[in-house]
């Protein structure tokens, strides 16, 4: 079992060294129930600047909905969009990997009888540059634009002029026994995901937020055990392998909460907050 308490802080911890990356998802982890970035969180964020940590959201939200929510201090930060298909940093590419044309054909296709059939689903073509829905009606446009800041509606979304990193699919019932029990031709060839009560994601096989993470250590110098996670979903699994310091969220899929090294206070009571206090050694502020 994850251990629950104390929260290990950089000091008291002697068997975890000193964090140097933090990563976190953001639905169901770090974000509030309004879908913001939590106040208390930013001090926190200044706190790690000065010590040389470095921060990054890991998210199957698109780049443009991340820089957004982090736009008031996003120099420097690198993110991991798309679950782990794209990764940005100060507006330059670090890494992608894109959907082949043909097999975005083929999955569309399937999508597209699955909801004739009478599945109620929604399609995202998720691009570099934007995200593309082809379904317009009210109630899937709202909740398409909850993840996608940059969205365009169009008639065909295959005839969208953009890489595409990801194919992601609302199903308004539930995604792991409606639509993502009917994918098993497409995950005998590429990455499918539930990440999350309604949504599945199909992305290129070696696309997760693991593999992003492990390239960015790579790329800063920082090791699997310097490395601190934060989760609460399916799409988070390989994240959480690739970080020595790993945290399910209280509210977290039982996969996850089976898969962490530790446990965070639930997402609604700041849990990610929390736990960096603890390990920066940091305060809460004082309220005014």
């Amino acid at each position: 079992m994850p251990r629950t308490s104390p929260l290990p802080s950089a000091s008291a911890a002697t068997d975890l060294p000193a964090p140097r990356l933090v990563v976190s998802d953001m639905d169901g982890t770090l974000l509030d129930a309004a879908g913001e970035v939590p106040e208390a969180f930013w001090p926190l964020l200044d706190l790690m600047r000065e010590r040389g940590i470095v921060f990054a959201p890991a998210s199957g939200r698109q780049y443009a909905t991340l820089a957004r929510l982090f736009a008031r201090a996003s120099e420097g930060m690198p993110f991991i969009a798309e679950n782990g298909a794209y990764v940005v940093r100060d507006g330059v590419e670090i890494s992608s990997l894109v959907l082949d044309r043909a097999f975005v054909v083929e999955a569309v296709r399937l999508l597209r009888s699955l909801a004739a059939a009478g599945r109620d689903i929604g399609v995202v073509l998720c691009g570099k540059r934007s995200a593309y829905i082809e379904r317009v009606d009210a109630p899937f446009v709202a909740e398409a634009s909850r993840y996608y800041a940059a969205l365009e509606r169009v008639d065909d979304i295959l005839a969208a002029d953009d890489d595409v990193l990801k194919i992601a699919v609302y199903d308004f019932v539930d995604a792991a026994t409606g639509t993502g029990a009917e994918l098993d031709r497409l995950r005998e060839t590429h990455h499918v995901v539930v990440s999350g009560r309604h949504w599945i994601d199909v992305m290129p096989p070696a696309a997760n937020k693991g593999a992003a993470v492990e390239s960015l250590q790579r790329e800063l110098g920082v090791t699997r055990d310097e490395t601190v996670a934060f989760g609460d979903y399916l799409n988070d699994l390989e994240m959480l392998d690739a970080s020595g310091q790993s945290y399910a969220m209280a509210n977290a899929h039982r996969d996850i909460l089976a898969r962490a090294r530790f446990r965070a206070p639930a997402s609604d009571e700041e849990g990610v907050v929390a736990v960096l206090r603890g390990l920066l050694d940091a305060e809460p502020a004082q309220q005014g």
